[in-house]
């Protein structure tokens, strides 16, 4: 979907001058390809993972002062364009949820299929780990995380083993939990479905990183950041990112008027324009490739006029 997402952005990006912001730098292969296909273009990309912006810094050499990496939280777009000297940005890119770095990293304890510490921060140096929080968090706090985060059923049922067995012994290591979920499951739901400690390794990631609330703040300031036809694309990797991503959008494209206005004053008119039709998938091609753009739901936007901070802030 990388093509989809430089064409939907080019359109803001070919103009001189532009600056764009890669919001999540993983291993820099987004970055790499939009200041190859914008040879004028000044890049800013973040991400909270020191070893991320290690390897893609190599990679992003031979692009000179044209990338500027930051070690930041991508809602924290503001106070890096400060910091930078940069009052709007022309193009913004979201690919959200882990990087295939993270997850090919046994030690950092984010892929259920290979036992590790359980660690799960995306930025090692700050913040609780996934083993603090499930040797720490009281039985409903770890329910209503599996349930809203993970979207599991059996959110009680293990939320319940977790606080009897953690008292024998503290969670430490990965395998151990995947052995508890499975045990915690009935046997009728461990048979479809992929590996059944998936929805709980997804909800404590987002747990232990913010991650939901960070879109909730990376959306808007990305929008307010945005000039007069600047455009912006979401990768999202499950509902609950995608869901935000949609009311925020949807936010902006709608006009505040009462129905049926005769004529619309330009306050209230809509200030984005949805780029895409609801959200796009990868197609079967790209699916075969890289099986873990089976989930990606793509949302592109371009602003159209400038509204009131308010109006932007309002979308979180």
């Amino acid at each position: 979907m990388l093509t989809r997402c430089l064409d939907l952005l080019a359109p803001a990006l070919e103009r001189p001058g532009a600056v764009a912001i890669d919001g999540t730098l993983g291993l820099g292969g987004h970055s790499e390809a939009l200041l190859t296909r914008f040879p004028e273009l000044e890049l800013i990309a973040i991400d909270r993972d020191p070893r991320a912006l290690e390897l893609s810094g190599e990679r992003l050499k031979p692009f000179g002062a044209r990338a500027h990496l930051v070690h930041a939280v991508y809602d924290e777009i503001p106070e890096v364009l400060e910091r930078l000297g940069v009052p709007r940005v022309h193009g913004v890119l979201f690919d959200l949820g882990v990087s295939s770095m993270q997850l090919d990293e046994a030690d950092r304890g984010f892929a259920y299929a290979q036992d590790a510490p359980l660690d799960m921060r995306m930025d090692p140096t700050r913040g609780m780990s996934a083993a603090e929080v499930l040797n720490s968090y009281d039985k409903r706090e770890l329910t209503r995380i599996l349930r809203d985060y993970g979207e599991e059923r059996f959110a009680s049922r293990i939320a319940d083993r977790v606080v009897r067995e953690r008292d024998a012994e503290p969670f430490t290591r990965s395998a151990r939990l995947v052995e508890l979920v499975r045990e915690a499951i009935p046997a009728p739901a461990r048979r479809t479905g992929g590996n059944p400690a998936k929805r709980t390794f997804q909800a404590l990631r987002i747990e232990v990183n913010g991650e939901l609330e960070a879109v909730r703040g990376a959306i808007p300031a990305a929008l307010e950041a945005l000039d007069v036809g600047g455009r912006i694309a979401v990768l999202a990797y499950h509902s609950l990112e995608d869901r935000i991503v949609k009311r925020a959008f949807a936010a902006g494209a709608t006009s505040t008027a009462p129905p049926g206005l005769p004529i619309v004053p330009e306050d209230q008119k809509p200030w984005l324009k949805l780029l895409t039709r609801g959200s796009e998938g990868a197609d079967e091609t790209e699916i075969a490739e890289n099986p873990r753009a089976a989930s990606a739901r793509l949302r592109a936007a371009e602003v159209v006029r400038r509204p009131r901070t308010a109006r932007v802030k309002g979308a979180r």
